[in-house]
């Protein structure tokens, strides 16, 4: 079993910027694609950013691009979301997800552990 879980949410302004962390434990790391995904109330889960094993190819979804950055340190276990000119729409509970086949990066059936959540408000 692969535990996952996150850090790093908050209240921050229009234009601020939070980083997330997803800290794992109990599997090998480096077998896992990596990925964020967020679930604002009244909405359904959606993909945000993802990196595969290595690190060295990463993939966002069209509305955080250029905004967002998602990294890894493989040697902490650890994947990374630096958000930032985050917008009042960015608010939402952000997922940590692992995902051992990496064949669908983007949908929530292409991860097989997640996160607790981790809340990001974005508000004046």
């Amino acid at each position: 079993q692969l535990k996952l879980v996150e850090s790093g949410g908050g209240l921050v302004q229009p234009g601020g910027s939070l980083r997330l962390s997803c800290v794992a434990s109990g599997r090998t790391f480096t077998r896992y694609i990596m990925g964020w995904f967020r679930q604002a109330p009244g909405k359904e889960r959606g993909f945000v950013a993802a990196t595969t094993r290595s690190g060295d190819i990463t993939y966002y979804a069209d509305s955080v691009k250029g905004r967002f950055t998602i990294s890894r340190d493989n040697a902490r276990n650890t994947v990374y979301l630096q958000m930032d000119s985050l917008k009042p729409e960015d608010t939402a509970v952000y997922y940590c997800a692992a995902g051992i086949r990496g064949l669908y990066y983007n949908i929530v059936e292409g991860y097989d552990y997640w996160g607790q959540g981790t809340q990001v408000t974005v508000s004046s």
